[in-house]
C-alpha cells in the first residue's frame, strides 16, 4: 500500500501496531516530570510557498504551529530546536530574516541543525512544561467540546493568495500568522478530559478525540465560529480544510460553559465523528 492510500494516520496505526512509535495519546511526548516534546516539519511548495510568503513570515509560522501543540498540552515553552534544510544559493539574509521570525514568537531558539537541501525545509521541535496534559483519550460521553476561536481564515487565506484576489487581507493574515493559544491552553486543560489543535481541519481533529477516546463525536455544524467573509471568497467550506490552530477540547458541560468559548459539539456513545468533514492529509 503507498502512502497516498493509507494516508498520515494509517501509517501513525500501523507504527503503533507494530509497536514502533507510541505516545499518540497526546498532542507531543510525555518525557517525565511533566516535561513535554512536539516536532513539526513544514516543506516548500507542500506546505508554504517563497513567492507569497516572505521569509519573516515562515519563520513566525513554523514557530506557531510546534507552539500550537504545547499549548493543546496546557504547557508553557521553554524552547525550540531548529532543523533547517536551505538551498544551496540562498542568501545569508533571507535565513536571518527566517530566524527573526522564528525568534518573534516569543519562544528562544536553544540550538538545532542545518544542511544543504534541494528545496526549503523546516523542521521544529518545541520543548515545554506542563502541570497536566489531557491529552486525546479522557473524554467520554456527555462531554461537551468547545472551539477557542473561528475557523477557515487560513485555507480561505490561501485559497486567496493562489488565486491572487485583492481585499482579503485579514483573511491572508491569517494564513501566514496563526494565533498563538498558550494562555488559553494553560486554562483549559486545568479542567478538559480531552484536547487537540485544529491543524488538519476540525473533523479530522475531533475523530483524533473520538478514536483515542473510544466515543463518538458530534459536531453542531451551525455553531462553529467561521472567519469573516469566507462566503465572499468561494462557496468552499474553508472551516473544514485546517490550519487554524485554535485548540478543540472536551470537558464537562458545566466547565464548558464556564469557560466562555464557544460550545461546536458533544461526546456520545459510539465511534467516529458526525458529520464526516474530512480535513487535509498531506500524504493524499
Amino acid at each position: 500500500m503507498k502512502l497516498s492510500e493509507a494516508g498520515e494516520l494509517g501509517l501513525l496505526r500501523e507504527l503503533e501496531r507494530l509497536q514502533l512509535v507510541s505516545g499518540q495519546d497526546a498532542e507531543g511526548a510525555l518525557l517525565g516530570e511533566g516535561r513535554v516534546a512536539t516536532t513539526d516539519v513544514l516543506t516548500e511548495g507542500v506546505h508554504f510557498r517563497l513567492d507569497w510568503t516572505s521569509y519573516r513570515d515562515l519563520g513566525f509560522k513554523c514557530a506557531a504551529v510546534n507552539l500550537s501543540d504545547l499549548a493543546a498540552m496546557g504547557a508553557e515553552p521553554e524552547g525550540l530546536l531548529v532543523g533547517l534544510g536551505a538551498l544551496g544559493g540562498a542568501r545569508l539574509a533571507d535565513v536571518v530574516e527566517l530566524y527573526e521570525g522564528l525568534n518573534e514568537a516569543g519562544v528562544p531558539v536553544l540550538g538545532g541543525d542545518s544542511t544543504k537541501s534541494p528545496s526549503w525545509t523546516i523542521a521544529v521541535t518545541a520543548l515545554g512544561k506542563s502541570d497536566r496534559v489531557p491529552g486525546r483519550a479522557g473524554a467520554v460521553p456527555g462531554d461537551a467540546l468547545v472551539v477557542t476561536g473561528p475557523l477557515g481564515g487560513s485555507a480561505a487565506g490561501r485559497y486567496v493568495l493562489e488565486h491572487g484576489l485583492p481585499g482579503f487581507d485579514e483573511l491572508v493574515l491569517a494564513h501566514r500568522r496563526p494565533p498563538l493559544r498558550l494562555e488559553e491552553g494553560k486554562r483549559l486543560a486545568r479542567v478538559a478530559h480531552a484536547m487537540v489543535d485544529v491543524s488538519d481541519g476540525i473533523g479530522a481533529d475531533a475523530g483524533r478525540i473520538a478514536e483515542r477516546s473510544g466515543c463518538k463525536v458530534v459536531l453542531d455544524v451551525g455553531r462553529i465560529p467561521l472567519a469573516p467573509r469566507l462566503r465572499e471568497v468561494a462557496a468552499i467550506p474553508f472551516w473544514t480544510h485546517g490550519e487554524d490552530y485554535e485548540l478543540l477540547a472536551a470537558l464537562t458541560p458545566e466547565d464548558a460553559a464556564a469557560c466562555g468559548f464557544p460550545i461546536v459539539g458533544r461526546c456520545e456513545e459510539g465511534s467516529g465523528v458526525e458529520p464526516d468533514l474530512g480535513g487535509w492529509d498531506s500524504f493524499r
